[in-house]
């Protein structure tokens, strides 16, 4: 039996030809001989070269699967209840809780992204009606989004800390980014509108600004839904 650390792990995630490694309760197991983790992914969802001892008390399946793949190893039982450096609060009660480790990011991201989209519809509406109702409604939304948004990044980043420890995966750095774009173009939409509740009453240079500041919000939180997504559900190579 080999002795690891967790971030030997990296290193057997199952692409190129590499080894299928996973980790559960200290036991490292080789998955590498298994149909369902073709690639090093299990379900479009679990990589290989992870600690999998929270995900798999969520599973609907239990730890008998792992007794049909050989054990290649073991880790110090301080690396093995989730992300290296995590806080063994937040580590004791995601082995409590497990779908603590992935839900709370996936859950709270849906309000920004609906709220987003809302606000620049909904002003959308108002130029195509001129009922002031939509505009109004437009800027609550607004509100709700930016909310929202601070919490959600703070979720996503504590699921990049569990899920990835926090190495820089491409998806998640744009996740990042667009994320904090995000939260300070509907600050500045959001402080312009509460400064100037008429903004949009009658449609100048300034008027169109702001509209375009809002409807920016929509790409946005496309690009952090989709590349959320292909964490969750990967795109396959051909």
């Amino acid at each position: 039996m080999k002795e690891f650390e967790m971030r030997d792990l990296s290193e057997f995630d199952g692409k190129d030809g590499r080894p299928s490694y996973v980790v559960h309760r200290g036991m490292v197991y080789d998955v590498s001989g298994s149909r369902l983790w073709k690639g090093g992914l299990h379900m479009k969802r679990h990589h290989a070269g992870t600690d999998l001892s929270a995900d798999i008390g969520g599973a609907p399946h239990g730890t008998e699967m792992l007794e049909r793949v050989p054990q290649v190893g073991t880790i110090g039982k301080e690396k093995t209840a989730g992300a290296e450096g995590s806080p063994s609060v937040l580590l004791r009660l995601i082995e409590r809780i497990p779908m603590f480790r992935r839900h709370p990011h996936p859950m709270t991201v849906h309000f920004p992204i609906v709220f987003m989209l809302a606000a620049a519809a909904f002003n959308c509406i108002y130029l195509a009606t001129g009922l002031k109702t939509f505009e109004n409604t437009a800027f609550h939304c607004l509100t709700g989004g930016l909310l929202f948004t601070p919490l959600v990044m703070v979720t996503g980043l504590l699921s990049w800390q569990i899920n990835y420890l926090a190495r820089p995966v491409k998806p998640v750095t744009i996740k990042l980014s667009a994320s904090l774009a995000l939260f300070m173009m509907s600050l500045l939409a959001f402080t312009w509108r509460a400064a100037d509740p008429g903004i949009m009453d009658s449609f100048d240079m300034s008027s169109a600004v702001y509209f375009l500041v809002v409807l920016s919000l929509a790409p946005l939180v496309v690009v952090i839904g989709w590349f959320g997504a292909r964490l969750t559900f990967p795109i396959e190579k051909e």
